[in-house]
């Protein structure tokens, strides 16, 4: 019986097959070398900080990963497994770190500081990839894939950090983006955390759409705001389904002591009168 509680399970050696051949397109694959990704649309500058709009967009990150990190604090132990936790703290503790790392890229855009804000996004990226698999497929495949899923993250980083070879992190999250589709088909388990992982996705969408429409946007609205200050905001709020559903998860399975404790003191006080 042990031997078998061991065994992999089918949709375990999917989600392995998947990993593994994600990996061989990022390492076989011609390499790809971008070209100049700090032309932001607005540059304008409010009490001496440059790209303020962008800068300040950062703070939804930091707001939505501690709303998180104080969720899993407060929650009790019963409310989630321990897989579950460590990938959400991975998760929101990673949006913190976005929020600085996107807020120090944008006050000096350059490759370094691009590099350490993508470092940021591939700890959040592997804590939400985690939490998926630990609630769709089991709470072993969501901590080996979490923490598979972070070491390629910060490889791929690294890989164009320090050769320019872009590729790697482009299967990175070409590859994130596919698989949460498939493992949002697919049903959650019992005592999982019930994520609306397609609405993580749609927001996720949506953020792309106005980073790649910046400049049109920044014309559109009069110069007011860029495509790129509201895709932080809307990528922030992709946040939302897993913080709603931890609020939900700490509601409902937070013991209910303190009514009938209130009920029976009450009947003595009234005996005793």
């Amino acid at each position: 019986m042990r031997l078998k509680k061991l065994s992999p399970t089918k949709i375990e050696i999917a989600l392995l097959l998947v990993s593994a051949a994600l990996v061989g397109v990022a390492v076989a694959a011609p390499a790809v070398h971008s070209g100049d990704a700090h032309g932001l649309a607005d540059q304008r500058t409010f009490f001496g900080v440059l790209y303020a709009f962008d800068v300040l967009s950062c703070i939804a990150f930091g707001l939505a990963g501690l709303a998180g990190l104080f969720l899993l604090w407060r929650a009790p132990s019963r409310a989630l497994g321990n897989v579950q936790r460590a990938m959400g703290l991975l998760f929101f503790g990673g949006l913190v770190l976005v929020a600085l790392g996107a807020a120090s890229y944008h006050l000096d855009p350059n490759d370094a500081t691009l590099a350490g804000e993508r470092y940021c996004i591939a700890v959040a990226l592997a804590g939400l990839l985690g939490l998926a698999a630990a609630g769709r497929v089991s709470e072993r495949a969501g901590a080996c894939f979490g923490i598979g899923l972070l070491a390629a993250g910060l490889l791929s980083v690294h890989a164009w950090a320090a050769g320019g070879n872009l590729l790697p992190w482009l299967v990175l999250q070409a590859g994130s983006v596919a698989t949460l589709w498939w493992l949002a088909a697919l049903r959650r388990h019992e005592h999982a955390l019930g994520i609306d992982f397609v609405l993580v996705l749609v927001a996720y969408g949506a953020a792309r759409l106005l980073d790649v429409n910046d400049a049109a946007i920044f014309e559109a609205t009069g110069r007011l705001v860029s495509g790129h200050t509201l895709k932080h905001v809307v990528a922030a709020l992709a946040a939302w389904p897993v913080l709603t559903a931890l609020h939900a998860a700490g509601q409902r399975r937070r013991p209910a002591v303190l009514a009938p404790i209130s009920h029976e003191v009450a009947i003595r006080w009234w005996r005793d009168a």
